[in-house]
Order: C-alpha cells, then structure tokens, then sequence
C-alpha cells in the first residue's frame, strides 16, 4: 500500500517502477520513524472466553455488585479481589536481548513443581498475606521462610487449592479482614467450584459477614482485578528473583525451601497501592463503572461457528480458574445477596 501511495500521490520515494513493493529496508525505516508503532503477534483465545465475556453477563453482574456496594457504603477497605495462581521452582520467561539469534540463561530446572498462591487485595491497597499450598504430604515452618510476614501455608499432594484448603483461607482472610454483621467486607472471587460449591466456606462468609460475589464465567481476563493489574508484574519481579538468587548460589537449584523468599521479594515490588486502584478503576469495580467496557471489546460469534478458539492481540494471563474443566462452572452469584440464575 505504501508502494502504491507513493506513486499515486506523486511523493518524494526511493522506489523504481520495477519494483513491486515498498520492501523490508523501507518497511524497518518506517518503523524507527514511528516508534510508536510496533509488531505484535496474535495470542489464541478460546471460543469460551468470547461467549462469555458479553454484555449480557456483564451488565447482569453490575445488577448485583451495585447493591451490594450499598452494604459497605462504597468503603474502598472493604472490598476485596480474591485469586489463586501457580508458582514454579523456574522463572517463566527470560529477558529478550537485541542482535542474538540464541541467548543461553541459567535455568533452576527443566520442569517446574507447581505451588499455588492465593492473594487478596483491597481498593485502598491493602494487601494480606499470601496463601500457599505446597505439593507434598507434610508441612514445615522453613517452607514460609522469607515469606511476608502473616503468610500461611498448607500441603496438598497435586499442589492445587482443594475445598479444604480454601475454606483455610477463608479463615486467613476472615482473622486479617475482621468482617462483622454491622462492618462486612465484598470478596470478589471467579466461579471455580471450590468457591461456589464449598459449603464451610460459605457457612464461614455467611456467619461472619463476608459477601462473596462471583464473575461471571469465562469473564475473568477483563474483569480479574489481579490478574488485570497484578500478575503479570509480579510474575516478572519473581522471574527476576529467581535468576538473581540461581546467580549468587552457582551449582544450586531452587527448592521450595527457597518459594518463600523470593515470593516474598516479588510480592514487596509487586504490591503497591496504585497496582489495587489501577485494577478496580479498569474493571469497573471502585468506582462503580457499568460501561467501562466499550462495545468494540465484546466481540460478536456467529451461533454457528465451530471453531475451538479466535486470535486476539491481547495477551491473557495465567488462570486457574479456567483449567480445571472437568468441573462445572456456575454463573455469577452473591452470597448474602441477591440470588441469580445459572448460566
């Protein structure tokens, strides 16, 4: 097109009339003029994040977050995101350098043993303590060393939060939040079944006055405030740690006696209170936004389509929510709240 222009509208070119495009030389000259522009590659998303993630089910989700807002009086410390993510002995990406074909860098191991990670943040950034569960059978105290202080861990063979586990953190929360029936706390969680399906937990949220507001299903790429404005970051600052730490211990590995540690270095970076405002302002959450989402962003499917996934320039972030498919996901609903239909 460029080629085309050029000729069309009588422009100052180096190109010659034999030639039949604009060229790569042209095309890298173009892009240092315009540093504004860059090259992206297409992500795959799956088909069930574009169905999901649709006006009706947000629209149908504020219906219920905006009364319960009432109950807190818009308190920005009184709301909370709640998320679980995977943690690895090995740093999930490494720094691009310019010029190298191939660029070698220490790794702690060839494959990763997964540790789940629960964090919870406020509006006003408040962060509590991680929550952890380890993949093996017994706990001990040097597995937190190094961890911010108030963290809690517990063991679990796969590595993967249980019904259990979570209603243990929901007893973390609750000792740090300190909801009561007159002062509660909203804790926004994603529908996986070990939140909506776990009857202590939600015995435990009922008599101590926490809502638990579920997103709705396949929605959490947009409307996750964690994993909106906090995973990727930490992510980063954690790869960084372990590279720093495999650096100073030359011949070592990493274990996950050293989890803590450098948890806790990623997380002291990572938790910052314009990281919790950024993240509620984007989702529509604090302040109470409906339409932060323009219509552009809810992509239309024809109800005849078969295809497994779409591309999207938007990178996703890593979900546990959305792995475990083998469990069904309810729709979005409110304990303590108004009661909804499922999907």
């Amino acid at each position: 097109m460029a080629f085309q222009l050029a000729f069309m509208k009588g422009l100052n070119h180096p190109f010659s009339k034999n030639d039949e495009a604009a060229g790569r030389k042209w095309l890298h000259s173009f892009l240092r003029r315009l540093q504004e522009m860059s090259l992206r590659k297409t992500q795959s998303m799956p088909m069930a994040r574009i169905r999901g993630f649709n006006q009706e089910n947000v629209i149908h989700f504020f219906d219920i977050w905006e009364p319960l807002m009432n109950t807190v009086n818009h308190s920005p410390n009184r709301l909370y995101d709640c998320d679980e993510t995977d943690l690895t002995v090995i740093q999930h990406k490494g720094k691009k350098l310019k010029g190298k074909r191939q660029v070698g860098s220490v790794s702690s191991a060839e494959r990763g043993s997964l540790v789940t990670r629960v964090t919870q943040m406020s509006v006003a950034g408040h962060f509590l303590p991680p929550f952890l569960v380890f993949p093996r059978v017994n706990m001990k105290a040097e597995l937190l060393d190094g961890a911010p202080n108030g963290s809690l861990a517990v063991c679990h063979k796969s590595g993967w939060i249980q019904n259990e586990s979570f209603a243990q953190w929901c007893h973390h929360i609750l000792s740090n939040a300190k909801p009561t029936e007159d002062d509660p706390v909203i804790l926004v969680l994603d529908g996986h079944y070990s939140h909506t399906r776990n009857v202590e937990l939600l015995e435990l949220a009922r008599v101590n006055g926490a809502h638990i507001v579920c997103l709705p299903p396949h929605c959490t790429h947009k409307m996750h405030l964690l994993g909106v404005a906090f995973m990727l970051p930490f992510k980063t600052y954690y790869a960084e740690a372990i590279e720093q730490w495999l650096k100073q211990n030359s011949g070592r590995v990493v274990t996950h006696y050293q989890v803590g540690m450098l948890l806790g270095e990623a997380f002291n970076k990572g938790a910052t209170v314009a990281v919790a405002t950024n993240g509620f302002r984007k989702t529509g959450l604090y302040p109470c936004n409906r339409h932060i989402f323009s219509d552009f962003e809810f992509q239309e499917v024809s109800p005849n389509t078969h295809e497994a996934s779409v591309h999207s320039s938007e990178a996703l972030p890593n979900r546990l929510d959305d792995a475990n498919t083998s469990q069904p996901r309810p729709g979005s609903s409110s304990i303590n709240g108004p009661k909804t239909p499922q999907n």
